[in-house]
């Protein structure tokens, strides 16, 4: 697969997905309360999403993803912040994907459960001064690490996002993969789903809006949890 030179990007935001009824919707006239939603649930999964979702540091994508799972739990449905002065990776891939919620999960709102999201995938990570907050109602609870010498490092990270923003430069970065044959990270995506990867890839001022991350391992020097009345 050919490569591309080194890029820098230009600092865009992921846009939200539209909100076209595919024509295959079940019909749900005469039908209250359950009926109607379960009948949205299986719109959005019946329906390939071909949504823009512009990589906020590159400017560079759209993704596509049907039935995929980001991650391999059902997510709370509540978006936390992850901030970081930088973000430095080694093996960086980038797709489309659909997180799910348990049945019935009082954050679903109006999205049926399902939150279309960008997974990344970096094999190494180093974060400089690590800031992650999420907002419990009227509280957030912060948690903060790797702000002195030592930084924060993960390992086989892979983070949900619907927002991800910052200045990025990539190194030998392919652009339009099929997810399925990925492998700079070791994470493969589903098989027809437009994606990117790169050999490096280094992000200032890193912003990211999550609905899930993992790691192998994650290393967290000068950790400090505490509760406050603003966020990252």
């Amino acid at each position: 697969m050919a490569s591309s030179p080194d890029i820098p990007s230009a600092d865009n935001t992921p846009e939200n997905p539209g909100s076209g009824s595919p024509s295959d919707t079940p019909d749900t006239a005469g039908v209250t309360g359950g009926g109607q939603r379960r009948g949205r649930v299986r719109a959005r999964r019946a329906a390939v999403m071909a949504v823009p979702a512009t990589l906020a540091a590159a400017g560079l994508a759209v993704f596509t993803a049907q039935g995929v799972l980001g991650v391999s739990f059902f997510i709370s449905g509540m978006p936390f912040t992850v901030t970081a002065k930088s973000l430095d990776g080694t093996g960086f891939e980038q797709f489309g994907a659909l997180d799910n919620m348990i049945k019935d999960s009082p954050n679903e709102g109006d999205t049926g459960g399902q939150v279309l999201v960008v997974t990344s995938a970096i094999k190494d990570a180093t974060l400089d001064s690590l800031c992650q907050s999420v907002d419990l109602g009227g509280i957030n609870l912060l948690i903060k690490a790797g702000s002195g010498a030592s930084k924060v490092k993960a390992t086989d990270l892979t983070t949900d996002s619907t927002l991800l923003t910052g200045n990025a430069f990539f190194r030998n970065i392919e652009i339009g993969n099929d997810a399925s044959t990925l492998n700079k990270a070791g994470v493969k995506g589903p098989e027809g789903v437009f994606s990117q990867q790169a050999d490096t890839v280094h992000i200032d001022d890193l912003r990211q809006t999550n609905y899930a991350t993992t790691a192998a391992t994650f290393t967290l020097p000068g950790l400090k949890l505490s509760f406050s009345d603003t966020g990252c």
